[in-house]
């Protein structure tokens, strides 16, 4: 005769991801960055650190670098339609200082000079791009939507020529070194792209 699950062991088999296992994941990655660097970081360590199994950091990413990278950029807020009309430009200002500060922190002056050492077709350098500069770039685009839809820009070049203008001047400082990643240095960028697309 079958029996109808109850409620507990369909929870189990329908668990939802659990926040605080994700948000002690990233603090122990973080902690491991500050003060054993990057080259000490695996998920083996990093999940006997923040008493999960491994399986539970492989819900949310791949690899040892992915890990890396989100733990690099925790705490970033994510892109919302900007509001009322003229607050794009300051949400835009506020991603870029967030971001410079970000590699100005230990972790982030490590991964930078990992990241100019590291093969283009490593998986370090795959997970830079698809955990910090493409989400960087998706940001970016959301807020530049919602800047044209409230009439504050015009959008008439190349939204991906756009976010290049942006973002490729912080990258090329983070990655070769020859200028610092100053506060001043991220207004100049967005101040000088938001005057094209206002004229």
């Amino acid at each position: 005769m079958s029996q109808e699950p109850d409620e507990n062991t369909a929870a189990k088999r329908g668990r939802p991801r659990s926040q605080a296992a994700r948000d002690a994941i990233l603090r122990a990655a973080q902690d491991m960055l500050v003060a054993d660097g990057l080259g000490r970081l695996t998920i083996e360590a990093v999940a006997e650190r923040a008493r999960v199994g491994k399986p539970t950091i492989y819900r949310y990413w791949k690899n040892a670098q992915e890990l890396a990278m989100a733990a690099l950029m925790v705490g970033q807020p994510s892109a919302k339609p900007a509001e009322p009309k003229g607050a794009s430009r300051q949400r835009l200002q506020q991603q870029m200082e967030n971001l410079l500060n970000i590699f100005a922190s230990t972790r982030g002056r490590q991964i930078a000079l990992t990241m100019a050492a590291a093969d283009p077709d490593s998986e370090m350098a795959k997970a830079f791009r698809t955990r910090v500069m493409l989400e960087q770039r998706e940001e970016g685009r959301a807020i530049l939507a919602a800047a044209e839809k409230n009439g504050e820009i015009t959008l008439d070049t190349d939204i991906e020529i756009i976010l290049d203008m942006l973002y490729a001047p912080v990258f090329y400082r983070l990655l070769v070194g020859h200028l610092p990643l100053t506060p001043d240095f991220g207004r100049d960028v967005v101040d000088s792209v938001w005057r094209r697309l206002e004229a």
